[in-house]
């Protein structure tokens, strides 16, 4: 059975009232890109400084999958049985949208110990927008998974396109989450050019490494029919899937808090 962790009780989104005491503006808005590509030892800045994560521990050997929800292309029920059948945690980072037009997906992802999170609300490039515009894609994305499942979103945040900058990364902290890049990716998100089966799971096996956060995107047909193939060649090989909530140093997770 997956297991399912204990929030810590952060305030997510509610920090209009303390934004003086951020100063965001204060830091850098310089636009940075958080590529598509294998990046297992980039450092592009201080990143658990802001409570940011793109890989686990890579002296063992642990997977945290997670997947992009901009829109429903019809494969996330297959995802979400495969998982289920090879009980393997996910994180979905899902859009306001998303949330609202399809609600029995979000409660199926949350049902089955999967996290859901914070994707905003319109996915725009987050360092073209103000502070406050910012805070308001975080608040009303969680306050629409609140409303709906009667929960706080989980506290992750994944920034639209992988653009941030030094100012957003401070203003997510501080909204209480966790920004999570990843180490693995690839152009999987063209509906229309998708590589298939055999390619996608030779690009995602091929990529793994120990610590790796990988980011899928659920509207690849290619992902979904690869789906049971990849988990079973990364668990032969000795990897460990695991939850967000078990990377190092995570912020928002009572200590052993297991439901």
């Amino acid at each position: 059975m997956i297991k399912k962790f204990l929030a810590t009780g952060l305030t997510i989104g509610l920090v209009l009232t303390t934004a003086a005491t951020i100063h965001a503006e204060q830091l850098s808005n310089e636009l940075q890109r958080w590529y598509f590509k294998n990046r297992p030892a980039a450092e592009p800045l201080d990143l658990e400084k802001y409570n940011a994560y793109y890989k686990g521990d890579t002296s063992k050997k642990e997977i945290y999958l997670t997947f992009d929800e901009g829109y429903e292309n019809g494969y996330t029920p297959i995802i979400l049985d495969v998982l289920k059948e090879k009980n393997v945690p996910a994180a979905f980072f899902v859009t306001k949208h998303y949330i609202t037009e399809h609600p029995d997906l979000i409660r199926r992802m949350a049902d089955e110990g999967h996290i859901v999170a914070n994707h905003t609300v319109r996915h725009k490039s987050s360092p073209d927008l103000t502070d406050d515009e910012m805070r308001n894609e975080l608040i009303k994305t969680a306050d629409a998974y609140m409303e709906l499942m009667g929960a706080q979103i989980p506290p992750f945040f994944r920034p639209p396109m992988g653009q941030y900058s030094e100012r957003i990364l401070k203003i997510t902290q501080e909204c209480g989450y966790n920004t999570i890049f990843w180490s693995f990716a690839y152009a999987d998100w063209e509906v229309n050019k998708q590589p298939g089966k055999e390619v996608a799971h030779k690009k995602v096996v091929g990529g793994a490494h120990n610590g790796a956060i990988l980011l899928l995107h659920a509207v690849s047909k290619s992902n979904a029919e690869a789906m049971a193939d990849i988990i079973d060649s990364l668990r032969t090989q000795g990897y460990e899937f695991k939850s967000l909530y078990e990377l190092p140093n995570i912020q928002g997770v009572k200590p052993g808090g297991i439901l």
